[in-house]
């Protein structure tokens, strides 16, 4: 699958073409802590995403399943 990766510093706009989701993402990730603005990742179909919007839809559920229900507080009497 094709990502790229577009960001903008002042009047200039960057785009990045990447084959895996993870190395956009860490491009992504890494163009806003080098403080580009409107960082965003574009897939195949056209759909866009902020890095973080991307690292959620990829590894928020997974997280949520390894780590399971919160658990319960025991309460004293």
């Amino acid at each position: 699958m094709n990502f790229t990766v577009s960001a903008r510093i002042a009047a200039r706009r960057f785009a990045y073409q990447h084959a895996s989701v993870l190395t956009a993402l860490d491009q992504g990730m890494s163009l806003i802590a080098a403080g580009m603005a409107e960082v965003m990742i574009t897939d195949a179909s056209g759909r866009t995403r902020s890095p973080g919007a991307l690292y959620q839809s990829l590894f928020a559920t997974a997280a949520a399943v390894q780590t399971g229900p919160a658990p319960a507080v025991l309460q004293a009497a």
